[in-house]
């Protein structure tokens, strides 16, 4: 053992110079390192300044999105607003249009009664027929009458009047219709104004 130890002790000497050479300095690691982090600093300012440069793209493509959308949902406004004004001008246009017809044969019934040689007969007749045309454009446009003559009084739909003793009737029945009602949609304009049994 103690021949062992010789050869190492004498190989050493030589052995530590090989090595010594082959070892860098200090100086030369910490001059490595700094080079290795400026390469490492440098790398991560070119990838942030990528990210950077990739998110404001990003940024700046949503960004024209929203203001589509916005110039959009704007333009959406602008016309339902004016869809809106319309609707409301001219909601009564194909009503006016339907009852234009009616209106032209009253016109003529008028004329027709001041003529010479009219009858009461005619007169009736042009009457009639222009009041079924009113009817026909109420209908058209859901407009229903009540005349609910004979029937139980209704105090939703019926307004009374007055009320009389018939012994014809039963109690809370319709006598008389004074004045018919109307529903639009069922939904009642005007009730019908009626005399009612007691």
């Amino acid at each position: 053992m103690a021949e062992n130890k010789t050869k190492e002790q004498t190989k050493s000497p030589e052995f530590d110079a090989s090595v010594e050479e082959q070892i860098p300095t200090v100086e030369e690691t910490l001059e490595a390192a700094d080079e290795a982090l400026e390469q490492a600093q440098e790398a991560v300012s070119e990838d942030i300044e990528a990210l950077l440069a990739e998110s404001r793209a990003e940024a700046d493509k949503h960004r024209d999105m929203a203001l589509r959308i916005q110039a959009d949902m704007e333009n959406l406004r602008r016309r339902t607003r004016i869809d809106v004004e319309n609707a409301h001008k001219y909601a009564l246009d194909k009503f006016v249009d339907a009852l234009i017809p009616a209106m032209d044969s009253m016109e003529m019934g008028i004329e027709a009664a001041s003529k010479e040689g009219a009858t009461l007969e005619s007169i009736r007749e042009g009457v009639s027929i222009t009041f079924k045309q009113l009817l026909d454009v109420l209908n058209e446009f859901n407009v229903e009458r009540i005349d609910p003559k004979g029937e139980k009084f209704d105090p939703q739909q019926h307004e009374a009047m007055t009320m009389i003793s018939s012994p014809d009737h039963d109690s809370n029945t319709v006598v008389d219709v004074i004045q018919k009602g109307y529903s639009l949609n069922e939904r009642l304009i005007r009730p019908a104004r009626v005399i009612v049994a007691q």
